[in-house]
């Protein structure tokens, strides 16, 4: 069974005016567009499209569940510095807030379920940046030496020492303190007009976030700019922020944030500590596997979700869904035939498929984006 699929984009101040819109090809709200969600998540459910002469839609809630959610995001400025829990964190963590009282939808609320979040972002816009994972130390007082080995930054070089120096550093920076202000200060005077790629982004963090500590966290982690088509897995305890771009992101479905930065919003360091893996990594890139021409499939270390690009053109590219899908086309008009039924899909189309129909085959010449579980072997 296929069903179509519908939704509202999210409107968070972050969002592009235009670039969901002028994906998808349908005319633009007039305000921000940041994210548009396909999946059950109860913070926005698609609807369902109902045959003609139906009426009305229903939420795809009444129909299953689903443990991933697919998104459309565009940011037109960065998002918050944030981590999320693996699956223990997250279990104690709820058991804990549910345990004080703390109401769900409390703002100072750090567990909102019991579940992981993991994700992945796939690129679509000619340039996509992002903040992700901590940098070897060394690496990083390099990049701080081309800033002219001004004095303002001799506290943070005295003690961002080594590799296990960086989360006693990062607890120093989301401390507040006077000291940490003066260097806020001072490196963005510093990186102002400069055309490194770290110190120009300082200069646009601090554009939106006026003396937030993130901004000089930001030169304590790896700096991004992704190609169309180039994917990053960011796993549990990963820092990272999207700074600007447009792409599909997939991940699993919960609400589970902790904020390090770069945000208004509650950020709570202690526990923030706890959640972070500090170990410098090389960038997260998720390569894909390739098994047919016409077809890439992006599968991280989790059971949750599996992302496959679909792309015919002139022969049929066949690919089996682990169960449950969801099928979203960004460009062209390809059909997906699966063992009960058959669906159309043209830009901006999206449908639900239920897991007995098995594999699907898709034929036409466009782009179809189809988020599902992974192997259930998967870790």
């Amino acid at each position: 069974m296929f069903v179509g699929l519908t939704n509202a984009p999210r409107d968070y101040a972050w969002g592009s005016k235009s670039a969901i819109a002028d994906l998808l090809g349908y005319a633009p709200s007039g305000g921000p567009e940041a994210e548009l969600w396909l999946g059950t998540h109860p913070g926005s459910p698609s609807r369902v499209l109902e045959p003609a002469g139906h009426g009305g839609s229903r939420a795809l809630t009444e129909l299953t569940t689903l443990p991933f959610l697919l998104k459309v995001l565009a940011a037109d400025a960065p998002l918050s510095l944030q981590a999320h829990p693996n699956r223990e964190q997250a279990r104690v963590g709820f058991e804990r807030e549910n345990a004080a009282g703390i109401p769900l939808d409390a703002p100072d609320r750090n567990y909102r379920d019991a579940l992981h979040k993991p994700e992945l972002i796939y690129a679509l816009s000619d340039e996509f940046a992002a903040l992700c994972g901590f940098r070897p130390v060394a690496a990083t007082r390099a990049l701080l030496a081309a800033l002219g080995g001004d004095p303002s930054l001799d506290e943070l070089l005295s003690r961002l020492r080594d590799d296990d120096s960086i989360r006693a550093v990062f607890e120093w920076l989301l401390s507040g303190s006077r000291d940490v202000r003066t260097l806020v200060e001072a490196v963005v005077a510093l990186c102002s007009g400069r055309a490194e790629p770290e110190f120009a982004l300082v200069g646009g963090l601090a554009s939106a976030y006026p003396g937030d500590p993130g901004i000089v966290i930001s030169l304590l982690l790896n700096y991004v700019v992704l190609a169309p088509g180039q994917v990053l897995y960011l796993p549990a305890g990963n820092i990272h922020a999207y700074v600007r771009g447009v792409g599909i992101e997939l991940m699993a479905a919960s609400d589970n944030v902790l904020r390090g930065g770069l945000t208004p919003k509650h950020v709570d360091v202690a526990e923030l500590l706890e959640v972070l893996d500090f170990t410098p990594l090389p960038l997260p890139f998720l390569a894909p596997e390739v098994p047919e021409p016409g077809l890439r499939v992006f599968s991280p270390d989790v059971p949750d979700f599996e992302l496959a690009v679909v792309t015919p053109t002139g022969r049929p590219v066949e690919f089996t869904p682990v169960g449950e899908c969801i099928l979203l086309c960004t460009a062209g008009s390809v059909a997906a035939a699966g063992a009960l039924s058959s669906t159309n899909l043209v830009r901006g189309g999206a449908v639900y498929g239920s897991a007995d129909e098995g594999r699907l085959t898709f034929t036409g010449s466009g782009t179809v984006f189809v988020a599902t579980r992974n192997t259930p072997t998967s870790s």
